[in-house]
């Protein structure tokens, strides 16, 4: 994705959400000071995905189904895992250790900071609303690859798109993925568990919500108009990605083989 390309699209969902654009990059630069000395560039974690088959994991309703069907099928073992936000406590809950975590930090963080401890990378965004956390949680970590969703800076990078899940999906397109799995993403009207640590149960999105889930679908249909990285859906429930094949988990054991 060249970031030309990026910018129509943060124009609008700056308009949709009532951003600020001076806020998203103030958050960018602190991150870009709070990385010295701990930040990775994207060619160190290229040779974890180039070439490589990529699960991905959101934190939808159906995220608990779909590990499920990945543990009995022993799909984890095949392909990188990459764990946006919130999901990574639902794939420790299962004893799977994320390779990369997409964050923009409000995943239960006592989560995230274990997952590093047992070898996850953070990759950890930047946005207006999050400065606070950042400032807490990012000198506690020992390797980060910064992002961002405006001008990137020398150590924070722009690879496109705008929530954790869709995040996940332009970061390995960017680091040569050879196929892309979307688990638990859903993208429909109910929020599962795991998008947020104060939640016990899957819950009905607010229209905030509702307004960025949609976004992160069109992203993602977007994304399947240009991508070279074969892109596959294994949700098990949830809305239709246009451009994306829906397939179910025995399809994609014959495709792993």
């Amino acid at each position: 994705m060249k970031l030309k390309d990026w910018w129509p699209w943060y124009k609008k969902i700056e308009k949709i959400l009532g951003l600020k654009e001076e806020e998203d990059q103030k958050s960018t630069f602190l991150l870009d000071k709070l990385i010295v000395g701990k930040a990775l560039t994207p060619n160190t974690l290229k040779e974890k995905v180039h070439g490589k088959t990529v699960m991905i994991f959101g934190a939808g309703p159906s995220l608990k189904e779909d590990l499920w069907s990945i543990m009995e099928t022993k799909l984890y073992r095949k392909c990188v895992l990459i764990a946006a936000d919130g999901a990574t406590t639902a794939l420790l809950e299962n004893g799977l250790i994320p390779n990369l975590i997409v964050t923009d930090l409000d995943g239960k963080i006592s989560d995230l900071l274990k997952a590093e401890k047992k070898g996850s990378i953070l990759v950890v965004h930047a946005h207006g609303d999050n400065m606070g956390v950042l400032k807490k949680v990012v000198p506690k970590l020992h390797r980060v690859l910064g992002t961002t969703q405006v001008k990137p800076t020398s150590r924070v990078y722009n690879f496109g798109g705008f929530t954790d899940g869709d995040r996940s999906v332009f970061l390995a397109e960017n680091l040569g993925a050879k196929r892309i799995v979307l688990a638990g993403m859903d993208l429909g009207k109910t929020v599962g568990k795991y998008s947020k640590p104060n939640l016990k149960s899957n819950v009905k999105a607010s229209n905030i919500k509702l307004k960025k889930l949609q976004i992160a679908k069109q992203l993602l249909e977007w994304f399947s108009s240009w991508t070279k990285a074969e892109t596959l859906n294994i949700t098990s429930h949830g809305e239709k990605i246009r451009g994306i094949k829906k397939i179910n988990y025995k399809e994609l054991v014959r495709i792993l083989g």
